[in-house]
Formats: C-alpha cells, sequence, structure tokens
C-alpha cells in the first residue's frame, strides 16, 4: 500500500513531467512562426509540435488515471486537499491539456491557409505566439506550486504574482488580436483578411485557455488557506 507521501510525491513529479512537455510544446510555437515567415517552410517544427502533443496526452491520461485509480487508502487521509478537490482537479488536468491541443491545431491552420508572411499582421501574430510561449513558461511554475500545495497538507504556496503575469500577458495578447485584424482589413494591400482574423482568434483563445486555467486555480485555491492566489492575502 502507498503512503500518503508517496501519493503526493508521484502527482507532483508527474504533473511536473507533463507540464515540461507543454511548455516545450508551445515553446515551439514562436519557432514555427518564424520558420514559415523566413522560408515558408516550417514542416519539421509542425511535425516536432506534433509528437510532443501526442506525449502530452499520454502523460495526462497516465495523471487522471493516477486520481480516479486511486482510493482513499491510496491517497492517504493527509491529502485531504486532494479528495476534497478531485473532481476540480481532474476538470483542471483535462483543460491543461488543451493547451497542447491547441497549439497543434494553429501551426497546423497556418500551414493549411499559407498566410502571407510579410505583412503587419503576421508579425502581430508572433508577437502573440512569444507572449503565449512566456504565459505558459509562467503557467508552468504556478500549476507546480498549485499543486504541490494540493498534495501537501502543512504546505503553503503563494501564486499571486504568477497570476497576474499570466493576466497581464494575456490582457497584451488582446491587444495584439485586435491590431491584427484591425490592419488585416484596413490595409488594401492584404488579401483574405478573413485568413488573419482566423489565426489571430486562434491565438487568442490560446492565451485565454492558459488565463481560465488561473481562474481556476483561484476558484479551488479560495477553498484553501493555505494556496494563496492574491496578493492582498500574502
Amino acid at each position: 500500500m502507498s503512503t500518503d507521501a508517496d501519493f503526493g510525491e508521484r502527482l507532483e513529479t508527474q504533473t511536473v513531467a507533463y507540464l515540461d512537455r507543454i511548455d516545450d510544446c508551445v515553446a515551439l510555437l514562436p519557432r514555427a512562426l518564424d520558420e514559415y515567415a523566413s522560408e515558408g517552410a516550417s514542416r519539421d517544427t509542425v511535425d516536432e509540435i506534433a509528437a510532443v502533443e501526442s506525449e502530452c496526452d499520454d502523460l495526462v491520461r497516465g495523471l487522471t488515471g493516477l486520481i480516479t485509480d486511486a482510493g482513499p487508502d491510496d491517497i492517504g487521509l493527509l491529502n485531504t486537499r486532494i479528495n476534497f478537490n478531485e473532481s476540480a482537479l481532474l476538470d483542471f488536468y483535462n483543460e491543461l491539456d488543451v493547451v497542447a491541443n491547441h497549439t497543434e491545431r494553429i501551426v497546423q491552420e497556418v500551414a493549411m491557409m499559407r498566410p502571407a508572411a510579410g505583412v503587419e499582421p503576421f508579425a502581430d501574430m508572433r508577437e502573440m505566439a512569444a507572449r503565449i510561449a512566456e504565459m505558459t513558461e509562467v503557467l508552468a511554475e504556478v500549476v507546480e506550486g498549485f499543486v504541490r500545495g494540493l498534495a501537501r497538507a502543512d504546505a503553503t504556496e503563494t501564486l499571486a504574482e504568477g497570476i497576474e503575469s499570466i493576466r497581464a500577458l494575456e490582457s497584451e495578447c488582446d491587444e495584439l488580436r485586435n491590431d491584427a485584424i484591425e490592419t488585416a482589413f484596413a490595409d488594401d494591400t492584404i488579401e483574405e483578411p478573413l485568413v488573419y482574423r482566423e489565426l489571430a482568434i486562434l491565438l487568442d483563445e490560446l492565451a485565454n485557455t492558459i488565463e481560465d486555467l488561473t481562474d481556476r486555480i483561484v476558484v479551488i485555491a479560495s477553498k484553501e488557506p493555505g494556496i494563496v492566489t492574491d496578493a492582498d492575502e500574502s
């Protein structure tokens, strides 16, 4: 029979491994757009993103299986934060998997739509991708602290700074999305402005998903005094 510490350590270890691969996946997004812009092709990077996304699917199945297959004896009486939040935690991991899935979709859509890269809307989208990669890096730190706080009954985790950073970056993505769409329709030399609109919205949806994950953390943490998500509480 596993001990409380065993379960908590396994959850933390598997989560960190999963977050590392999500971060790897999203970090390839700006590179894929750069390669597309400079060479008109980014097939190898697109394939790499698809391979990492598949790894993420396997890892999240392992994580959700770890939680759903564990009974009270496996989780342990000391892991009350996990017991009380099991359903919300499963939903959280499933939503986290959307980050890798959506990253793969974006690069596939770019490859299919073939937008002209030497225009301002594409440059805005490249900047969005850079902000999203930064958001994902911060998200990994926030989620790691969040799970550590849930897995350790006596832990205190302060996540406010990371959450605020993600929100600020998402706001920057909103501005870049608006600029990309406005320019695409205002510049008569740009063909097929709807293509840029759709791609900018897809990137924005990815940024929104990352911010939504922090909102989920805030909701769960509101019942857990050991996990601080508001700067005023720290």
